[in-house]
This record gives structure tokens, C-alpha cells and sequence, in this order.
């Protein structure tokens, strides 16, 4: 996981609450073991209406997803934030998220933030009205910006998981940080106790 200070880009506006894993990638695509090539499978069954909002080539390019209430609701497949990580985007903004799916964004390098309702829909409206509106999230001031309409926001994110995304730590990175005391435990263990390897 690579450190994240600043994700900065337009956004894609997904203007729909209650958005379930199963939406974000379905079922029939998770036999993969690897955690790429999600990508182009991200709302498969919503692509195929060529008026999905991700075939608007306005909004190609877009480094954050714009979304309503309650995203990644439903299962807690980790595949979710893969396939929106694969499709190049670095961080989800919406008025709240299924707790494991935000779970999962955290632990693999996806920025989850969470605005107020009327400000998620502000930037709703701006996106949908300038696709070329361009959205800043600080995740170290903890704000979100898009200054041609005058907006400046700050998000609840708590200090472990801040530390983990200005860090580029995921799970393991977090238990590399305590080598040395691993080590020390290690060799003062009795001889007798089984190694694990």
C-alpha cells in the first residue's frame, strides 16, 4: 500500500443509496484469486444501459466515486473495493457506508469519506452540472475542497486509520512495525514450544 496524503481528480457521480457488493461486482466474477483485474467488471449489470453514468466518457478519468447513502451495503466480499481501486478510483465520498465494506476500503488503500447529506449532494449537483469539477481530499487536515464552488467540507476518520492511509500500512505493514519486539519474543521463547513457520 503506497502512502496517501492527497487524492485529487473529478469524480463519477453514482446517484443511488443502498448500492450492495453484489452491484459493485457481482458473484459470477469473484472465482479470480488475485486482487486485479476487477476493473472492468466494477456495475457490470449497470454498464450494459448504455445511460449508466459510468459509460459517459465525461466522466473517464475520474479518481473518485461519488455515491448515496448506505454504499457497499450487502455482503462483505473484499472484491468490492477491488474492483473500484482496479477501475482507477482512489477514494469514495457518500453520506455513509456499510461498516465492513468500509472496513475493507481501509485495510486495502481506498479512501472512504463520509460527508453530511446536503454536502454529498451539492457535489452531486456540481459534478453532474461540470463533470470537470475538481474534487481534493486531505486525508492528514481531514477536509474535502472543490474550490470553483466554494465548497470546503471536513470528515470523521479516526486516528488509526489516518496514521494507516499517511503511512501506506495495511495489515501486515501495521505488524511489521513491531519486527524487533516479534523478533526479541521469538528467541526467549522456550526450545521446547513448536516453531511456526
Amino acid at each position: 500500500m503506497e502512502p496517501i496524503r492527497i487524492v485529487e481528480g473529478t469524480a463519477l457521480p453514482v446517484d443511488r443509496s443502498d448500492v450492495d457488493t453484489d452491484q459493485i461486482i457481482p458473484a459470477e466474477y469473484l472465482k479470480r484469486i488475485e486482487r486485479t483485474g476487477f476493473g472492468p467488471f466494477l456495475f457490470a449489470e449497470w454498464r450494459k444501459d448504455p445511460e449508466f453514468v459510468i459509460n459517459d466518457h465525461r466522466y473517464a478519468g475520474a479518481s473518485i466515486l461519488l455515491a448515496g447513502a448506505n454504499f457497499g451495503c450487502g455482503s462483505s466480499r473484499e472484491h468490492a473495493p477491488w474492483a473500484i481501486e482496479d477501475a482507477g478510483f482512489r477514494a469514495i465520498i457518500a453520506p455513509s457506508f456499510a461498516d465492513i465494506f468500509r472496513n475493507n476500503c481501509t485495510k486495502n488503500g481506498l479512501v472512504p469519506i463520509r460527508l453530511e447529506p446536503d454536502e454529498v449532494e451539492r457535489l452531486m449537483a456540481a459534478i453532474e452540472a461540470d463533470p470537470e469539477l475538481e474534487i481534493t481530499i486531505d486525508i492528514e487536515r481531514r477536509s474535502v475542497s472543490a474550490p470553483r464552488i466554494g465548497l470546503e467540507a471536513s470528515f470523521p476518520i479516526d486516528d488509526a486509520t489516518q496514521h494507516r492511509f499517511l503511512h501506506g500500512l495495511d495489515d501486515i505493514g501495521l505488524t511489521l512495525q513491531h519486527a524487533g519486539e516479534i523478533d526479541v519474543y521469538e528467541t526467549s521463547r522456550p526450545s521446547w514450544l513448536p516453531i511456526v513457520r
